[in-house]
């Protein structure tokens, strides 16, 4: 018995425990999972789980569909592009004007990596029979540092990103499949983490480093402290929520 044999089983124990304290209208159980569970996320209607998580998929969505809780997905365009920079165009990933993709399947118009991305797991649920539940992004950013070999990190870039995927939350749009389910999405990270072993870039997610002075700016300050109704970014621990 693994690790992974036992998420699902360990998933529905919560959920008992929530039951029997009469909470499990006000909190929902989930996990979130690499995108690296998918075998194919292009194009997104071709996407589809690998075929060795086909077992564990299925009793995890099947307990999201009953328990009407979401499916995150951890999502950065950002390795995508740095594994192919002479095949995906930085403006796509980046979220800027570029004449984006077109699904052969579908016809559906993508103008940026990370809604492609989310469709395809879309795709992959529906695959196994799962096609009407929520597909939330846990993580999501862009390093502003990186090794020699990890092009694209830089702090221009990773602004730019943020910036640019603030814009489409506060505008509250849905993915091509979705357009008019508001696609909920967490940044990370909130601070640099120094001390992550591993190539530079994973040590350079934050907005802030880790003596509290700033990165690079997205509108943080004016954004968090407005006291108006208009849409502002809330932020957690490691991760910062965009939200409405």
């Amino acid at each position: 018995m693994t690790l992974l044999d036992n998420l699902v089983p360990a998933m529905v124990n919560i959920q008992q425990g929530l039951t029997q304290l009469g909470l499990q209208q006000y909190i929902q159980v989930s996990t979130p999972s690499s995108l690296a569970v998918l075998a194919n996320s292009y194009p997104p209607s071709e996407g589809m789980f690998a075929p060795e998580l086909t077992t564990i998929m299925t009793q995890l969505l099947q307990f999201l569909s009953t328990t009407k809780a979401p499916f995150w997905i951890n999502a950065y365009p950002y390795f995508a592009y740095k594994d192919s920079p002479d095949k995906i165009s930085l403006d796509y990933a980046l979220f800027n004007p570029n004449s984006g993709m077109i699904d052969p399947h579908t016809n559906m118009h993508y103008d940026n990596m990370l809604y492609a991305q989310v469709d395809a797991v879309i795709f992959a649920m529906a695959q196994l029979g799962f096609g009407g539940i929520e597909v939330r992004v846990s993580e999501t950013g862009w390093p502003s540092k990186g090794d020699p070999n990890e092009v694209g990190a830089t702090p221009q870039n990773a602004a730019i990103y943020n910036r640019n995927l603030l814009k489409r939350q506060m505008s509250g749009e849905g993915t091509p499949l979705r357009p008019k389910m508001r696609l909920e999405i967490y940044v990370f990270a909130l601070f640099n983490e120094d001390m992550k072993p591993g190539p530079t870039s994973e040590r350079n997610y934050g907005f802030y480093k880790p003596d509290g002075t700033m990165v690079y700016n997205v509108g943080l300050t004016a954004l968090s402290t407005s006291t108006t109704s208009s849409p502002s970014i809330s932020l957690t621990s490691m991760a910062t929520k965009v939200s409405t």
